[in-house]
């Protein structure tokens, strides 16, 4: 089959005409384009735009300096897939980006994992991955084992033997001076398979050894959490994602919610592992795949977002959080994260005067006076370039809110408080990165679907896990520069050449038809009320929705949608 082969050559687009029949043909693209690296001799530092959309990369904190480092990934525009061996530096003070391109790096590749650790002025190992044809119907799964210099900033390739078999979607986590990479999966064309098994990379001698842990471990998965112990006795496991052919070859996904202890006790030279189920106490996340994971300070282990799919009938249908839970390792606890916002100067004057009443000197704290509430589940509509429209659903974390005999005018500035840290909670997604550095969680790209639809991010978010107020946005996403090719998009280039050989006019003319169709909205009224336009133009809004969203979309999940449209529309508008 003839293809039109793009890739990533360190974030340039590399376009050849190539014939893909088999895997060695992929292995041998690979090593072409890893020549083109090596011809490359110095290292090249620019200041750069944030990285483009991308998800499945490795996002890692600077041991020494207050930096974040971003490497790989991968990008999908519903009719080809980038890969990316790029590698960029977050200057966190700055808030800046700068992009390295230093000699002989790793091939593209997405779904990796990578290590940072101290010794030898910092260093990022980097194990395994894959590389996929544009098509998403070949895969080429690493077993390669990488270290990148931070302090010469030179890449370098470790081979020696023993190492785990090619995989992608494992999880590799330092402990002591170790690196243990667990599980993960491999698949080609014919067929798949998940592991569970256990390696360790020995920092000091520099091999690799299988380990033979005694007890039940976990089943076969990838995309697992893998947290270190704080005392480096161990690794904690949970949950996962794998999938099995079920009747008549259809295969059928699982999502893991279970939880494992490897443990190791003995001497260096005469360590034993083994295997044992824990069972966590508190409020841990419902299942999910695809969540973000990181550990922060106090031997606490970080889960944010993923995504649940539910499977009917041959279709695929995901609800997408942003939600984050906190699991506390020496407690053996779950419990969601709550955010307690900013409080607001005409609150706290409200407070006040109300302290005032009941006597000179009493106080009244927010703890006295509120009840939790639980999660919201918010919808806001983003209407992007091409016209599409991007439901992001956002479950908000519970709040704390008055009691209702303070009054109305204080229920609305609650309504008030949770609408602006709406404006800066990330939208639910599934594949982002995250890391910790001087205890704030970074969280950065990742994806959503919509329909059929697949969008990337390259957002930039933080947040301090001592104060837990509320995130910060970084880098705010930029719908508009979303791309998505559909089925049409074929017939539709050929058109637009024919279009730029007569003079080109047409785009000038779509832009004037796009405002038009913008001045058809129902315009809101003098005066009028959001609650009040809602229902007044609630009709068109529902039927905007559904042409946005075809036919197979539910009902209710379509009403919500138009509501929202109408929301953003009203206050655009304003």
């Amino acid at each position: 089959m003839r293809r039109l082969f793009f890739i990533m050559s360190m974030g340039v687009p590399m376009c050849r005409d190539v014939t893909l029949k088999r895997p060695e043909d992929l292995a041998a693209l690979i090593a072409e384009f890893q020549s083109l690296d090596a011809k490359k001799t110095t290292v090249v530092e620019t200041a750069c735009e944030p990285p483009s959309p991308r998800l499945n990369a490795s996002l890692s904190a600077h041991p020494d300096k207050d930096e974040l480092v971003l490497f790989g990934g991968e990008f999908f525009n519903g009719k080809k897939t980038y890969l990316y061996n790029d590698l960029f530096f977050y200057n966190i003070k700055k808030n800046t980006w700068v992009k390295s391109e230093i000699p002989n790096p790793p091939p593209r590749r997405c779904a990796h994992q990578a290590v940072v650790v101290p010794q030898g002025g910092g260093q990022l190992w980097v194990f395994g991955g894959e590389f996929a044809s544009p098509d998403g119907e070949q895969f080429y799964h690493y077993k390669d084992l990488w270290v990148l210099h931070l302090s010469t900033n030179t890449w370098e390739q470790i081979k020696v033997p023993g190492a785990p078999s090619g995989r992608s979607g494992h999880r590799m986590v330092l402990s002591k001076r170790q690196l243990l990479v667990f599980g993960g999966f491999h698949e080609s064309a014919r067929d798949f398979i998940y592991y569970n098994d256990v390696y360790a990379f020995s920092l000091d001698s520099f091999t690799w050894s299988r380990l033979s842990p005694s007890g039940t471990g976990p089943s076969p998965r990838s995309a697992c959490q893998m947290t270190s112990t704080p005392d480096g006795s161990g690794v904690i496991i949970y949950g996962g994602y794998s999938k099995a052919k079920a009747k008549k070859d259809v295969e059928k996904g699982t999502i893991h919610s279970d939880m494992f202890l490897l443990k190791r006790d003995g001497k260096e030279e005469q360590e034993k592992w083994s295997w044992s189920r824990i069972s966590p106490s508190g409020s841990k996340p419902n299942p999910r795949s695809g969540f973000s994971l990181a550990v922060g300070p106090t031997g606490r282990a970080l889960l944010f977002g993923g995504v649940c799919d539910e499977e009917e009938d041959e279709t695929l249908e995901g609800d997408f959080y942003n939600d984050l839970y906190l699991y506390d390792i020496n407690k053996n606890r779950w419990f969601p994260a709550q955010l307690k916002g900013c409080k607001s100067e005409k609150k706290k004057r409200r407070r006040g005067k109300k302290g005032g009443e009941e006597g000179e000197g009493s106080e009244v704290t927010r703890d006295e006076t509120a009840a939790p509430q639980g999660p919201v589940e918010v919808i806001r509509e983003v209407v992007t370039e091409d016209g599409t429209v991007m439901t992001i659903k956002e479950i908000i974390p519970g709040t704390k809110t008055e009691e209702e005999s303070e009054g109305e005018e204080e229920e609305e500035d609650e309504e008030d408080e949770a609408a602006s840290a709406i404006l800066v909670e990330p939208c639910a997604r599934s594949s982002a990165m995250a890391t910790v550095k001087h205890g704030k969680l970074y969280l950065y790209g990742g994806m959503f679907e919509v329909g059929d639809r697949q969008f990337t991010l390259n957002d930039l978010y933080c947040l301090d896990l001592h104060k837990m107020d509320q995130w910060e946005v970084l880098v705010e996403m930029d719908p508009k520069t979303q791309e998505w090719l559909d089925d049409c998009t074929d017939s539709e280039d050929d058109d637009e050449e024919d279009e730029e050989a007569k003079g080109g006019d047409e785009d000038e003319e779509s832009e004037e038809e796009s405002e038009d169709e913008d001045e058809e909205h129902p315009s809101v009224q003098p005066g009028e009320e959001l609650e009040d336009f809602q229902s007044r133009t609630e009709q068109y809004w529902v039927a905007l929705a559904r042409a946005n969203m075809g036919p197979e979309a539910k009902d209710k999940k379509v009403h919500k949608v138009g509501i929202a449209m109408a929301k953003v529309f009203f206050e655009d508008q304003r």
